[in-house]
């Protein structure tokens, strides 16, 4: 941020709340993937995994494409997680060629784990570091951001 820690100006441009906001929702997502490093999982491969959980099965191809990455790339990701049993694979039912990707009760408990410690850590540290006054500041803030990014 450019302004010292408590200094708010009384009308920021939209520039400058976008730049300071950006910032800080980067080193949130930074924390909130370090409170989970225990997981064997990677960045990608628990991205993946919850695309699949949240989105249903869906074909390498298809992962790929929602990934940004190579197909040659989700291979490897998805052949990791298949090892460890997080997923499954089974013939797409509309073409006999491909196959179809979806997640095993054993990736669902393991992606909630995951999920579960990130909001452990940011509830502990919300409880921590934020007074009732702050908490209330900060769920305005959250529906305020909700409402921006179109729930």
């Amino acid at each position: 941020m450019t302004r010292p820690p408590g200094a708010t100006p009384a009308d920021p441009t939209a520039e400058q709340v976008a730049n300071d906001l950006a910032a800080v929702v980067g080193r949130l997502l930074r924390r909130l993937r370090s409170s989970s490093s225990e997981s064997l999982l990677t960045p990608t491969q628990r991205s993946v995994l919850a695309r699949l959980a949240d989105g249903g099965p869906a074909t390498t191809a298809a992962l790929a494409r929602a990934e940004f990455v190579r197909p040659q790339s989700m291979r490897l990701t998805l052949g990791a997680l298949e090892d460890q049993g997080l997923v499954e694979r089974t013939p797409d039912p509309d073409d006999g060629r491909k196959s179809v990707m979806s997640v095993t009760g054993s990736g669902h408990s393991t992606l909630a784990e995951v999920r579960a410690a990130k909001r452990n850590w940011l509830a502990e540290a919300i409880a921590a570091e934020l007074d009732g006054a702050e908490r209330r500041t900060v769920a305005e803030a959250t529906a305020l951001l909700d409402r921006l990014v179109g729930s």
